[in-house]
């Protein structure tokens, strides 16, 4: 078999699969005549290819697919208006904690969030976005949560690696201190006078 028609066979594969598929799935399609690191340059191959329609080839955590490039969902949005469910601030607050911050148990999650999180943890679990990943050695040895594979596949990564790095979400150092200078009690004196008035 040529590179040509390799590279058809890989095509009609991932555009017909349901699900990303792995380069052991691959291999199989060759009878494992193909190795990983020729089934990766045909893909590198089928992505230049592809480089000018409105599907792009992908890799992300659990495979290959091929997916509708980002700035064409306006335009699919016209064809499918359903939006798909939208999730509350808590449940992106905690998601978020737990990817940047895995493994972390629930009561390290509650400590960052400030409130009680078994209620969303239980819907991102149910949903498949996180799991039990390991027990800490601690007293109790509280069960930890990690992200799966699923998580990176909904965004499109490849690994955590690929999330955006922390420090764009934190502002800088000077507007964290306005914001605390802002925030401050100024303590009243005995006499029920605030220091500013006493000061004034």
């Amino acid at each position: 078999m040529n590179t040509a028609q390799a590279k058809r066979v890989l095509e009609t594969a991932l555009l017909c699969s349901t699900q990303p598929v792995t380069l052991r799935d691959m291999r199989v399609l060759f009878d494992d005549a193909l190795g990983a690191d020729t089934l990766k340059a045909l893909l590198e191959e089928l992505q230049l290819d592809w480089a000018e329609r409105g599907l792009e080839l992908v890799s992300v955590a659990t495979g290959w697919r091929f997916q509708s490039r980002p700035e064409l969902r306006f335009y699919l949005d016209k064809l499918n208006p359903e939006k798909p469910p939208k999730y509350t601030r808590a449940v992106m607050e905690t998601l978020a904690i737990i990817a940047y911050k895995q493994p972390l148990s629930r009561q390290q999650v509650a400590s960052i969030r400030g409130v009680d999180p078994d209620a969303v943890m239980r819907t991102l679990q149910a949903r498949g976005y996180i799991t039990e990943v390991s027990r800490d050695d601690g007293p109790g040895q509280a069960v930890l949560f990690g992200t799966t594979a699923m998580f990176l596949e909904r965004l499109g990564l490849d690994s955590l690696a690929s999330l955006p790095p922390i420090a764009d979400f934190v502002p800088p150092a000077e507007v964290v201190e306005a914001l605390e200078q802002g925030l401050r009690i100024v303590p009243a004196n005995p006499m029920g006078a605030s220091r500013n008035e006493v000061e004034g």
